[in-house]
């Protein structure tokens, strides 16, 4: 199992090192850069294992952070059993998660999740609309109420591309820090997709051949490539593009009209996804040929085609989270849905109207990934960067006790946002 401390992001020479985690209008497209081995001779105090902080000489240096406390909880240090918590704000949803520390993992007692749809209109407007900003600010409302009553000692909260893509993205932030007290921190794309395999590469199928995760959110969608390394999984590649389930759609248009029209338009989805993948298809190649190949998504668009998969009346996460499913199911899924009309699709066990909307688009960039990875078999997590962010913080703070937090360089990269107000 790879240790929740010791996976480090890809690093690039052109990342983006702003606050705002750099535009998303195109494609982010960054290669792994393999860190300088140390020289010899020099002090053995204060290194690090290999992958741990392996590359983080590469990254560019970050602003001072002062320690920044819980004003909801007192306490001056990490007890036995003390809460963590993670908010995860993206284009549709608003998730928040908490737990405490557990053996090598953590148990949940508390979580919430809503359909906020922060992106909608972003794609034509470049803006969040007042009803999207409004829905949101009641969401988070709820999540820092959960955060008081919950007494969390350190949490992290994170906007992903709906606030990246947004011309008013950081006023939002702004906003939502006065009414609520959550400092949302917007990531990159890059940190989004380290935080997502982090969060479930736990349930990646056992074996040596390369491996993908993807994420396919509501405003982007990241791909990860993996090889096995020393018996830990190693990131080599990644891709993030502009394509979720809410970008695409308001982009290419909603999957409605008559069948012709519906294929159609289906038929774009794909070549828009399609021609975002073609560099990073073509890097991977080689990888793809091997054997032995390996496939984990986590997202709405998998864990709602694995319980039609199944059958299920109604979702059931343990039924579904490290489920496998043969590819050739999921594509017989795609198609089906891409099929059916809006109507006929929010008929269907495990979809409903909102989702009726969004899942083709889903279907496109699934179909869209299993034509450049094909593996027989995909893997389905009901879990992703919240989980992450939370081995992230309960492992930085396993290693390194809250008061002496400083501005550390040579320390694993540290969730800056511990973010419910500073």
């Amino acid at each position: 199992m790879l240790n929740m401390a010791d996976f480090s992001p890809p690093d690039s020479e052109n990342r983006a090192g702003s606050k705002r985690g750099g535009k998303s209008g195109k494609v982010a497209d960054f290669r792994y850069k393999r860190p300088a081995k140390p020289k010899e001779g020099k002090s053995s105090r204060g290194a690090k294992p290999a992958g741990r902080n392996s590359n983080r000489a590469a990254a560019p240096k970050r602003g001072a952070q002062k320690p920044i406390r819980n004003p909801f909880n007192k306490s001056s240090g990490p007890r036995p059993g003390q809460a963590y918590a993670a908010i995860d704000l993206g284009t549709n949803n608003c998730r928040l998660l908490i737990a405490r520390p557990s053996g090598e993992g953590f148990t949940v007692i508390d979580a919430f999740s809503r359909v906020v749809k922060l992106g909608e209109g972003l794609a034509k407007s470049g803006r969040l609309s007042d009803a999207a900003m409004d829905r949101t600010v009641q969401a988070l409302s709820v999540c820092a109420d959960k955060l008081r009553r919950r007494n969390v000692y350190l949490a992290r909260s994170v906007a992903t591309e709906a606030c990246r893509r947004a011309n008013n993205g950081e006023a939002f932030i702004a906003r939502v820090k006065e009414e609520t007290g959550i400092a949302l921190d917007i990531i990159s794309a890059e940190e989004e997709a380290r935080l997502a395999v982090l969060g479930c590469q736990i349930l990646l199928e056992p074996g040596t051949g390369p491996a993908i995760i993807f994420d396919i959110g509501g405003g982007s969608t990241e791909l990860v490539l993996l090889e096995q390394g020393g018996g830990v999984p190693e990131m080599v590649d990644w891709l993030s593009v502009p394509w979720g389930v809410v970008s695409l759609t308001d982009t290419v248009g909603r999957m409605e009209g008559t069948p012709e029209e519906r294929s159609a338009r289906y038929a774009e989805m794909r070549r828009v996804v399609r021609a975002s993948f073609d560099a990073f298809a073509e890097r991977i190649a080689p990888a793809a040929e091997q054997k032995d190949l390996r496939l984990l998504g986590t997202s709405g668009t998998v864990t709602t085609l694995a319980s039609l998969h199944l059958g299920l009346p109604q979702y059931d996460r343990n039924a579904v989270d490290g489920l496998i499913v043969p590819a050739h199911s999921m594509r017989g899924i795609t198609q089906m849905l891409a099929s059916k009309s809006p109507e006929e699709r929010s008929e269907l066990p495990c979809i409903g109207r909102d989702r009726a909307e969004l899942v083709v688009a889903g279907c496109a960039i699934l179909d869209s990934i299993l034509d450049i990875w094909p593996a027989g078999r995909l893997g389905v997590a009901d879990r992703g960067i919240r989980e992450g962010i939370l081995r992230s913080l309960m492992a930085n703070e396993l290693a390194h006790p809250h008061p002496l937090h400083e501005n550390r360089p040579d320390w694993p990269a540290r969730d800056p946002s511990l973010d419910v107000g500073k």
